[in-house]
């Protein structure tokens, strides 16, 4: 069995990518790239086939995370069927996806930060519009969630 989960942002340039980049390592490194697929999309076609922002690279390269084989793409109704979850970054995110779910898939909609053991936010906020500072702390929360999120998956699929 294979578990297949989508980060979703806005533009998918900052955040869905930096998820996908940092929960594709820890699954990596626990072994589990086997049993778990993951990308990312945008709600929007702002950036279609352009790579992450580049201060989010830089950040997570800092972290030895590589995001330079990331390109943007929009979310599409087949993303419902295919992905296990489709994890919002922020709430208007999840309302973006929930309007074009299908009625019986609407439930693999949620947000990312419910995942997360360590932060009391519900939402990733977006960094694009300020300083290097603010991707920084997305990663400490993505990282965050990620770990939260793959314990989810582990009970769940008895991976």
């Amino acid at each position: 069995m294979r578990v297949r989960v989508l980060f979703v942002c806005l533009g998918n340039i900052c955040r869905s990518p930096t998820a996908e980049g940092v929960f594709r390592k820890l699954v990596t490194e626990q072994g589990m790239d086997r049993s778990i697929d993951v990308d990312s999309a945008g709600t929007h076609a702002y950036h279609i086939n352009e790579p992450p922002d580049q201060r989010a690279v830089q950040a997570a390269a800092y972290r030895e995370i590589d995001l330079t084989h990331i390109r943007g793409r929009q979310a599409t109704l087949e993303d419902f069927g295919s992905f296990d979850y489709l994890l919002a970054m922020d709430e208007e995110n999840r309302r973006n996806l929930l309007r074009i779910a299908p009625t019986d898939l609407a439930h693999k909609v949620r947000l990312f930060m419910d995942f997360s053991p360590g932060f009391n936010e519900r939402e990733v906020p977006d960094p694009y519009w300020g300083g290097t500072a603010g991707f920084d702390r997305v990663l400490d929360m993505i990282e965050d969630a990620a770990r939260g999120l793959l314990e989810d998956i582990r009970t769940r699929y008895q991976i």
